[in-house]
């Protein structure tokens, strides 16, 4: 049963991984100089990352709540049967 846990925590845990390098790369084909001002590099890379960091997580909660979802749905299959 703890063993489930553990296989859950590290699927989460690279899911969030490897969205978060999905958006980075995706996010490297705007130009977000133009929105910027200047001399602000620190700032703008900080922005950029905390930029990834939120879209990226969020796309991986949406997967992992759609499987979590998909493995559920026997579950209703069981509770229809049932009536």
């Amino acid at each position: 049963m703890l063993e489930t846990y553990g296989y859950q925590a590290l699927f989460s845990m690279m899911s969030h991984l490897f969205f978060i390098a999905i958006t980075f790369y995706a996010l490297q084909t705007l130009n977000f100089e133009r929105f910027l001002r200047s001399n602000r590099v620190f700032q703008a890379r900080m922005l950029y990352i905390l930029l990834t960091i939120a879209i990226g997580s969020t796309v991986s909660n949406f997967f992992l709540q759609y499987l979590l979802w998909s493995q559920q749905l026997p579950f209703l299959v069981q509770f229809v049967n049932s009536l």
